[in-house]
């Protein structure tokens, strides 16, 4: 497992590269993402803004205050963060971008299952290019904040994440989605992180890094469908 690595803090928060594999909250005795850079940084506690998956690595948010925790989550329910994610399959999807929507329902094993209504539904968007035949990079920008949304939204898209076997993706050394950056207004300023996954084969392809140095790299001026 790569280790947790800390990306920016001031007084107010704390953002960190989540390794892949480790919870946001204690789980089975293991100290989560909370508690081992609280202790990184000599704090007693920090809050959880948002949340990410054990098998997604990347970005996350924490707060160190408890003011700064509820500006934050505000935020967050408002969506005025915005949130993008990088993944990879080795299917083609139904379509190489635009929208996937619908509401989301419990099924079996603890996934979840994408519907045709629209009462309360799922929105996310992306983009996708081929990096190789049979395997292709999806960049990904949640619009809601469901459980396992994206991962759903690539299954529904006849694409699911490559390692995502509880999606049916074929299985490899990790599931390849990872919280690639985070935009938002902090204080009047306006705030932008970024963060290439470090652990996964198949991330280190030379075609994606190149594909994020170049048409990928200001994901907030894509045009997006």
């Amino acid at each position: 497992m790569n280790a947790l690595r800390i990306i920016d803090q001031n007084n107010d928060y704390v953002i960190v590269n989540k390794p892949v594999g480790m919870t946001v909250q204690r789980d089975d005795g293991h100290p989560g993402v909370l508690a081992e850079t609280a202790e990184l940084l000599g704090l007693e506690i920090l809050y959880p803004v948002h949340r990410l998956d054990r098998v997604t690595s990347g970005l996350l948010l924490m707060a160190k205050t408890t003011a700064a925790n509820r500006q934050l989550s505000m935020a967050f329910a408002e969506h005025q963060v915005q949130k993008y994610y990088l993944a990879l399959s080795d299917r083609k999807p139904k379509k190489k971008q635009g929208w996937v929507k619908g509401d989301m329902e419990k099924a079996r094993r603890g996934a979840w299952r994408l519907l045709n209504s629209h009462k309360n539904p799922a929105v996310t968007q992306f983009f996708s290019h081929s990096l190789a035949p049979g395997c292709r990079a999806f960049l990904l920008r949640p619009r809601t904040g469901k459980t396992h949304q994206l991962r759903v939204a690539l299954k529904s898209l006849g694409a699911p994440i490559l390692g995502d076997t509880l999606y049916s993706g074929s299985a490899a050394d990790r599931t390849y989605l990872h919280a690639y950056g985070l935009e938002f207004i902090w204080r009047g300023e306006h705030r932008v992180y970024r963060c290439c996954p470090q652990h996964g084969e198949a991330f280190a392809q030379p075609a994606l890094l190149q594909q994020l140095d170049t048409n990928w790299a200001v994901p907030s001026e894509l045009p997006w469908p």
